[in-house]
């Protein structure tokens, strides 16, 4: 049977297919055969076994805006490629492939991206290393900003008896917490959409004494193992293979 990738996780080697007879269906790494690796839209035929695909090869890749400027050939017409030819499809669509490849899921990886690509990124999904990560990494910023301030007072003389108030000491961390307020508030609503609910919930948060206890057992929860309203699994969740009952 032939169909298309609906989505494919390289870190997890686990996928979804839309069949041509109108059906879903899961497969997972060791279901490929041959060596192109199935990104989004890619036509490939497989078959069938309950919900699962089985013996899934490319037949047909989709061309993307990387592998035009690596490939102009490949920009005007797009080869068809047939069982045996699955393993060229790799080099014809390198480009492709090296654009689809998974960001790193690294805890320093996690805090550097909230700050910059993700800064007030509040619709996707974070799991839990992605969160604590962040907020790892955040706790030992702001405690080597409050020490580098609280030196440089040392250093013009502010911690002296009779002296100023450690103005560094305080300016440096507090203006941390000022500029990673947002990256903050979306890391954690991204945590919460990660378990199926509302971003709104975050609001919980300003209940006096439970809030910020609710927020934590919702940090401590795993990820949901399926795709949904606001994305699919994140990188790294291990994703249990699907059970397909005994015909």
């Amino acid at each position: 049977m032939r169909g298309e990738v609906l989505h494919y996780d390289q870190a997890q080697g686990f996928g979804f297919i839309a069949g041509t007879d109108g059906n879903r269906y899961t497969f997972a790494r060791e279901d490929l055969r041959g060596t192109a690796i199935p990104g989004k839209g890619t036509q490939i035929e497989f078959q069938p076994s309950g919900s699962q695909a089985r013996d899934v090869f490319a037949i047909h890749a989709p061309v993307a805006v990387a592998q035009m400027a690596a490939a102009p050939a490949a920009a005007t017409s797009v080869p068809q490629f047939g069982r045996r030819g699955a393993d060229q499809a790799v080099s014809a669509f390198s480009g492709a492939v090296a654009a689809g490849e998974p960001a790193s899921t690294g805890l320093w990886s996690y805090f550097w991206r909230a700050l910059t690509t993700n800064y007030v990124s509040f619709r996707a999904r974070a799991r839990r290393k992605e969160y604590w990560g962040y907020f790892l990494f955040w706790a030992i910023s702001a405690v080597a900003l409050s020490a580098i301030g609280f030196g440089i007072d040392g250093a013009l003389g502010n911690l002296d008896a009779g002296m100023e108030e450690p103005i560094a000491g305080l300016a440096l961390p507090g203006l941390f917490v000022l500029a990673t307020l947002l990256p903050g508030i979306a890391v954690t609503i991204r945590r919460i959409h990660d378990l199926g609910l509302s971003g709104w919930f975050y609001l919980l948060i300003l209940l006096p004494y439970v809030g910020g206890l609710i927020i934590l057992v919702f940090s401590l929860l795993p990820s949901q193992k399926h795709e949904n309203k606001w994305g699919p699994v994140p990188a790294g969740v291990r994703i249990p293979a699907p059970y397909v009952p005994s015909a």
